[in-house]
């Protein structure tokens, strides 16, 4: 964050806050109610707001902030009416896809082969350049044109008319297929299967394969009709008696 804070005065302030805020506390004003988590933001009021606090806001313009792996996403559908998202890694949860607000940390850095993000160098699938927005905006700060491109304008930017969740993504999220074709709008559909097919798939082959190491280990033995056999047709031998001391 600290270089974003070199250069705030680049950005519009709707988006300083955004990438700043802390989503999800407990709305203050009402503390008491129930689902008073602040997963709404407001870009007319540059706050965040619990479902409660939405009246005085509904002819603004409002973001759903969801969260996935305790990281703040928001649809890919309603960021695009805000500002290019290309080149950004999407997931497809829910039915929806979803994007990163902020780069999420790492526990160690690894570089091989493959795509990386172009800002903080997580591995990343082909052909994406960032894993989040704030990665994309850091890189754009740094180039001649810097943000004057990637923002658009956006008058009416209402919540999804199926209604609020509470935004809490659940964990069976997949990344989007590399080349697929179908736009920010769409539902998932043919990317979600294709996803669940493949990871379906690995695990077949990883049961199959474990299968076959446990096979290949196992003892081998003799059927049991050998074995009675070759003890009723041993020869029994004179028995020796120990000898006195």
């Amino acid at each position: 964050m600290f270089f974003l804070q070199l250069f705030a005065s680049h950005l519009p302030r709707w988006l300083e806050v955004l990438l700043t805020e802390k989503f999800f506390n407990a709305c203050i004003i009402h503390e008491d109610a129930k689902k008073n988590e602040k997963n709404i933001y407001c870009l007319d009021c540059c706050i965040s707001i619990c479902p409660h606090c939405l009246s005085p806001h509904n002819s603004h313009r409002l973001l759903q902030i969801r969260r996935y792996v305790y990281h703040d996403v928001i649809r890919l559908d309603d960021a695009t009416k805000l500002m290019d998202c290309a080149f950004v890694q999407s997931y497809i949860t829910n039915s929806a896809k979803v994007i990163f607000i902020n780069q999420r940390p790492q526990t160690r850095q690894f570089r091989g082969s493959g795509n990386f993000c172009s800002t903080c160098d997580r591995s990343l699938q082909d052909p994406y350049l960032f894993c989040s927005l704030y990665c994309k905006i850091n890189y754009l700060l740094g180039t001649e044109d810097g943000l004057s491109k990637f923002l658009f304008e956006c008058n009416f930017l209402p919540l999804p008319e199926s209604g609020l969740d509470d935004g809490l993504v659940t964990s069976d999220s997949v990344l989007e297929p590399s080349g697929s074709t179908k736009t920010s709008s769409g539902s998932g559909g043919y990317g979600e299967v294709w996803c669940r097919t493949v990871a379906c798939t690995a695990t077949t082959e990883i049961v199959r394969k474990k299968r076959s190491s446990l096979a290949a280990c196992r003892p081998t033995f003799p059927p049991v009709s050998e074995v009675s056999g070759g003890l009723m047709n041993r020869r029994k031998k004179t028995p020796q008696r120990a000898p006195l001391y």
